[in-house]
């Protein structure tokens, strides 16, 4: 899809959604998500771009600032016992400050590596 709309010279906003194909639930029908999963699904998506030279330009998150415990995982390895701890959300399971923080990084690392690369492919 990437190279097709590529080659024929579409100009397309490409945006990642890894938060909805990562919905799951566990026993007793609390909805999370995985952070491992997230942040795959997102690296995949950037490294798919760079692979067919073109450029993620947004990435869709459900986040907040508070202390959450919502999403499993991430830079404190939260775990399904610490669900109850802080689980808030009357909808979808959103990334708490840090999970959010985190990501942010990688969009910030990866973003910058793209742009690299692609300064360096027009240099040519």
């Amino acid at each position: 899809l990437l190279d097709a709309a590529r080659q024929r010279g579409h100009k397309v906003l490409w945006c990642c959604d890894p938060m909805h194909g990562n919905t799951e639930s566990l026993e007793g029908g609390v909805k999370t998500r995985r952070f491992d999963r997230i942040r795959q699904e997102l690296e995949l998506a950037f490294d798919l771009h760079a692979a067919a030279g073109t450029r993620l330009g947004g990435v869709h998150l459900e986040l907040t600032g508070e202390d959450v415990t919502e999403c499993l995982g991430g830079a404190r390895d939260l775990t399904e016992g610490d669900l109850a701890r802080a689980y808030r959300t009357t909808v979808d399971p959103r990334l708490n400050y840090e999970q959010s923080l985190e990501l942010a990084m990688l969009i910030v690392r990866k973003h910058g590596s793209a742009a690299a690369a692609q300064g360096r492919a027009g240099a040519r």
